[in-house]
């Protein structure tokens, strides 16, 4: 039998009758928006993140278009950003008309190098960077990646941004159940972001995502947006807005989920170390590194190699899958062409892109399938 990527049975057999007695539940009632079972998980968020409000909504990307239109993000700003992402990063930052301004990544983590942060934001402060020559942007706001489930560096990044006056919107997509400092992601910036996409470590059976931070006015702010801008009542609109809200049957799969979800974190790490412990003998295969400050989600549990063609090849020839992510980094994208990137800008990214692949990664993987895949990495490797 085929491995699984990505083990979503395992863990719906595990809580079957509590997600079909919450759903019925949401039969039962008929409040298919913005039931009860949404305000709660709400509630359950909040706690969990560690942080005043989290307002669930329909997706990742929608959560961080909340945090940027409640902050006014729009035409001449510019966002700093990775390349080295799911394009919804970016995306969002062009949605609302702004500018995403690319910064290349710290070779370890994966994550946006601080170092290239500052000079970025003075390259664009002081008019000296290329997106500047035809149009005049002024530095507004930071979307730090977590990418793979290790949090960014947040004390250094969130010193830059109070330095500059910049808004900073937490991408943790990839990241919930991290933690930074102690601290879980969600609280870690002026807003964060998650998402509840089915393969995610907290994942929902259809679209969906949250956003968090401590701050009320903030909070009302995007709760407005995500209903139409609505105002006192759902009939008077303030201000523009998405339809963002978050299905009752949605919070219903992902409320019981919530509940497993500590103890599959304990597991995820369990994973990934049982990986890192063979992976680290292998000559030419480049494990990933946590920092010490850091725990992990493991969203994915990705390696680098330049032999990962080989690699990939035995592994789809054992029936094993794998996932490249990401293979062309955005400033290469045909979709963000206008900006006028080119290879050679964001070399570290341009380097992973071309080295990097996952391996399956679930709280349900068993020990003797991880020794399979390792296996057959340290042969395709020689």
């Amino acid at each position: 039998m085929k491995m699984p990527f990505i083990d979503l049975k395992s863990q719906f057999k595990s809580i079957e009758s509590d997600i079909r007695k919450r759903i019925d539940a949401v039969l039962e009632h008929g409040q298919y928006i913005m039931g009860p079972e949404v305000h709660e998980l709400n509630e359950k968020l909040a706690e969990f993140a560690g942080v005043k409000h989290a307002i669930s909504c329909s997706s990742g990307t929608d959560a961080l278009l909340l945090g940027l239109m409640a902050k006014n993000i729009g035409p001449g700003d510019a966002v700093f950003t990775t390349p080295f992402t799911f394009v919804a990063t970016a995306e969002v930052v062009a949605l609302t008309g702004a500018t995403p301004v690319f910064v290349d990544i710290d070779p370890v983590t994966f994550n946006i190098d601080v170092e290239e942060l500052r000079k970025v934001i003075a390259d664009v402060e002081n008019g000296t960077h290329p997106l500047c020559k035809d149009s005049e942007l002024k530095a507004r706001a930071i979307i730090p990646v977590d990418l793979f489930g290790i949090p960014a560096e947040y004390d250094a990044i969130n010193a830059i941004a109070e330095e500059h006056g910049l808004f900073v919107l937490e991408d943790g997509a990839q990241s919930f159940g991290a933690t930074y400092h102690g601290k879980r992601t969600g609280s870690l910036s002026h807003v964060g972001a998650t998402s509840f996409f089915p393969a995610k470590p907290l994942g929902g059976y259809g679209d969906g995502g949250a956003v968090f931070t401590d701050d009320d006015e903030t909070a009302k702010l995007m709760q407005s947006v995500m209903i139409h801008g609505m105002g006192e009542d759902r009939y008077q609109n303030v201000r523009l807005g998405i339809n963002g809200r978050l299905d009752s049957l949605q919070a219903a799969v992902l409320l019981p989920k919530l509940e497993i979800f500590p103890d599959e974190l304990v597991k995820r790490q369990q994973v990934a170390d049982a990986y890192s412990e063979r992976l680290s003998q292998i000559p030419g295969v480049t494990p990933p590194s946590l920092p010490e400050h850091c725990t992990s989600a493991w969203a994915q549990y990705s390696v680098l190699s330049e032999k990962r063609d080989a690699i990939q090849s035995a592994l789809r020839e054992a029936d094993i899958p794998t996932a490249t992510y990401y293979p062309i980094p955005l400033h290469l994208q045909k979709m963000f062409a206008d900006l006028n990137y080119k290879q050679g800008d964001m070399p570290v990214s341009e380097r992973c892109a071309a080295q990097i692949f996952s391996l399956p990664m679930h709280p349900y993987l068993k020990e003797e399938q991880i020794a399979e895949v390792c296996q057959v990495i340290a042969k395709a490797a020689k």
